[in-house]
């Protein structure tokens, strides 16, 4: 089973391969498997989707593997209607725990229970003998319409690279390999295989690939998985800038690039560009392969190279098996309730409505076909059967055995129906109305965006009416991601699960009636209305290309940029008790492009029961060059605390994760000056700050050329006082000639040679002029730092 070879030995096999041979190493066998070579003994590996529980569908994966069947049993999952309920759709799937999704997930803000997540989905994978699962899913929530946004942890990087690395670490070291996934920018599913995401390079760099390069210097993936849309025009399987000029040669990354399935066009390009196995099988793509390194269009070396890199992968896969392994599903089952518990957000809790006592409530009214079939996940590759069901009515009467309860369905309120009436009356007399809302079963998936952002069904309207018969409604919403809230005003509780799983149910009772203080806090921004996100003008795109028009401000730092107040902000949640935050502290006052400083502060718990309070920490520029969101997340902790608790708590932030790039210069920089550190319990909510200075040269504002304005050229000390070094040798002047010099030159608003060559005339040439600023923009660059 173990496959114990030297790396030696692999560059021996590479060798003995035929063409023929090579090929099908990088490519895959039928729709789950690489491909085995009997010949030279090299065993297969097999993976399967998974960004939030193991799919092993039976058909796929132990049927037949020729293409027909393949492709028909793939098209027939991506395809699948979840209104008929998960079992209707995946019969033929091994039932595995459904964990909450990953935009319920990410709520929790709890690395630890990342990593225990990919603990437990290691041990599934192993019992079911799968050695590659393919998520964790990390692309940006740009905008809540999104159909895979579920699958996806935030709109910020920092909080999507930290659980995506707690995840993959936790899979990884029980022996079984990440497919990072979706690399980069699938951020909308319209068009997915033919949409270019048109995105410039400062956005990219600081907010699309933030999230994949954090978690990959902090896990390492065995894999990493290209995406379906084009990528500024060129198909991110087939982009060499972004599967090699960034992954590999300024990330260092050595794994596996797999494409998504079917998701390459041009065979020999991918290859080309650094996409190593191409998934699933295709006997065209397969030939087209052959033929290009044949005719040398594909070099042999190039082959070899991601030939290697698939003999590395098999081995570390196969050596990591675990024989006869088992999974305890009843534990994971309690760690899916437990994950849904942390993560549930409390939105609105006015008047104290929540958490409910049992003891005085008599008649309890349930509204919303979600309190008995629950909405539990998104639909698409990575929908799980779970092993069990949670069922919120059942786990609310368990909870609140002495009152009467009961449900009606939104089609009971139907005005003029039968049921409307004694539907109405049961909310009159109810000392609490429950509404379980949520967005289009079956619609919020893989394959397709939402088209607007409110409940389904003329649930908004219903809640609307309900808040004016009983003050005491609270809502309850599974939804994929954001949904406005025409009716927040009239509610007295609104609890936000997302896709929280399999044990959503149980945890949703667990936080209405307190058992489980809720700690949860937004991962996005919750827009007023969808015209305020950032993206709106330019969404969903036309003619094949959609722009990222709001480049670096996506999220919470374009809402800040516009003083635009949103529905909640980004890390908001309420809790039962109330957190006071006090002494801040930062171990230097001054740092630069290779630091590190530890933040630390007091946080004490002020109300009457045990919570856990996420303190989150922004940075935010005095003085910025460059353009700059108002703040920005740059660590966080949680912490939980007994009534009358405090801790100290103390967060590590590298100046790395300062810095900005600056796509003139090609590089990562730190703003010189002065920075203040924010202590925050959501993006809107500062409680404590502090101020930091960078200690770094003062660069320009722009490269500088021989047409630049002078200012540009003085306005930083450092380039001034090279300038004024160079005029004076140059033209033989003294340091009074020079000074008058240099203040002359600051008033023209010529170019830089041409105001020197007013008054001077050919003493400096335009060559000459050029070569020192050329000099002089290497110079500054290399003395402001570029940390890695």
């Amino acid at each position: 089973m173990t496959w114990n070879i030297s790396d030696k030995e692999l560059g021996q096999l590479v060798e003995q391969m035929t063409l023929e041979e090579k090929v099908a190493m990088v490519s895959g066998y039928g729709l789950w498997r690489t491909a085995a070579n009997y010949r030279l003994n090299i065993p297969e590996v097999l993976m399967t989707d998974g960004t939030y529980g193991v799919r092993y569908s039976i058909e796929q994966i132990d049927g037949p593997q020729d293409s027909d069947s393949q492709l028909a049993a793939f098209l027939g999952v991506v395809n699948a209607d979840l209104s008929r309920g998960v079992e209707g759709a995946f019969g033929s799937t091994r039932p595995a725990t459904c964990f909450p999704n990953g935009s319920s997930f990410a709520c929790s803000w709890d690395v630890g229970l990342a990593r225990e997540l990919g603990e437990a989905l290691a041990a599934e994978c192993q019992a079911f003998g799968v050695n590659i699962l393919l998520g964790p899913g990390i692309n940006i929530r740009r905008t809540p319409l999104a159909g895979r946004s579920y699958e996806y942890y935030s709109e910020d990087p920092v909080v999507t690279g930290e659980i995506a690395a707690a995840v993959i670490n936790g899979m990884q070291e029980n022996g079984v390999g990440a497919s990072l996934k979706h690399f980069a920018c699938n951020n909308s599913e319209v068009q997915r295989t033919t949409m270019s995401s048109v995105v410039e390079e400062r956005a990219l760099r600081e907010i699309y690939l933030a999230g994949f390069e954090r978690a990959i210097r902090k896990s390492d993936p065995w894999t990493v998985m290209s995406s379906y849309n084009r990528l500024n025009d060129v198909q991110a399987a087939e982009n060499h800038w972004l599967l090699t000029e960034v992954l590999r040669d300024d990330w260092g990354y050595d794994g596996v690039v797999v494409s998504d399935w079917h998701g390459i066009k041009d065979r020999p390009a991918s290859l080309n560009a650094g996409n190593d196995l191409d998934m699933p099988e295709s006997g065209a793509r397969k030939q087209e392969l052959l033929e290009a390194v044949e005719a040398g269009r594909v070099p042999i070396e190039v082959l070899d190279r991601s030939c290697l890199r698939m003999l590395k992968l098999v081995r570390v896969a196969r050596n990591n098996i675990k024989p006869n392994a088992t999974a305890d599903h009843k534990k994971h089952h309690y760690l899916s309730q437990r994950m849904a518990a942390e993560s549930i957000v409390l939105l609105r809790n006015e008047g104290a409505l929540l958490p409910l006592d049992a003891g005085k409530l008599r008649k309890i009214a349930l509204i919303g076909a979600a309190a008995t079939v629950p909405v539990i996940q998104g639909s698409g590759c990575a929908t799980t059967r779970p092993t069990e069901v949670d069922i919120p009515l059942a786990e609310i009467r368990l909870m609140a055995p002495g009152a009467e309860i009961g449900f009606h369905a939104v089609s009971d309120f139907e005005a003029g129906s039968s049921t409307e009436a004694a539907a109405l009356a049961a909310v009159d007399g109810a000392d609490v109305v429950l509404f379980f809302g949520n967005t289009e079963v079956g619609y919020d998936g893989e394959g397709s965006d939402r088209t607007h952002l409110n409940l389904h069904d003329g649930q908004d309207e219903l809640i609307q009416r309900l808040s004016q018969r009983n003050g005491k409604l609270v809502v309850i919403l599974a939804t994929p991601d954001a949904v406005v809230m025409p009716w927040i005003d009239r509610t007295a509780a609104v609890l936000a699960a997302f896709f929280g799983g399999q044990g959503a149910g149980h945890a949703v009772a667990q936080v209405l009636f307190g058992k489980q203080n809720p700690c949860g806090k937004l991962t996005v921004t919750f827009p007023a209305q969808l015209e305020d996100t950032p993206g709106f003008l330019t969404y969903p795109g036309e003619n094949n290309r959609h722009i990222y028009s709001e480049g670096i401000h996506v999220g919470y730092r374009s809402y800040d940029k516009r003083k635009l107040a949103p529905l909640f902000p980004f890390g908001f949640g309420l809790s039962y008790t109330s957190f006071e935050y006090a002494n801040i502290a930062i171990d230097t006052d001054t740092i630069d492009a290779s630091s590190a400083f530890k933040v630390s502060f007091d946080v004490t718990n002020t109300g009457s029961v045990a919570g856990k309070e996420i303190a989150q920490i922004y940075a935010r520029p005095h003085a910025p060059r460059l353009i700059r969101p108002v703040r920005e997340l740059k660590g966080f902790a949680k912490v939980a605390l007994q009534p009358g608790e405090t801790k100290r708590v103390e967060v590590t932030i590298e100046a790395r994760d300062l810095r900005y790039y600056d796509p003139d210069h090609r590089q990562w920089l730190l703003d010189a000056g002065n920075l203040t550190i924010e202590v925050a319990a959501s993006s809107r909510d500062i409680r404590l700050e502090a101020v930091l200075h960078a200690q770094v040269p003062a660069l320009p504002s722009s490269i500088l050329n021989v047409e630049s304005q002078p200012y540009l050229v003085l306005e930083q000390e450092f380039a001034r006082k090279r300038f004024g070094i160079f005029l004076k040798q140059q033209l033989g002047l003294d340091d009074e000639e020079t000074e008058k010099m240099l203040e002359y030159c600051g008033g023209s608003f010529l170019g830089i040679y041409n105001t020197v060559a007013w008054v001077a005339g050919d003493k400096i040439s335009k060559i000459d002029m050029a070569a020192f600023l050329d000099n002089l923009n290497k110079e500054m660059g290399m003395a402001i730092g570029n940390a890695a």
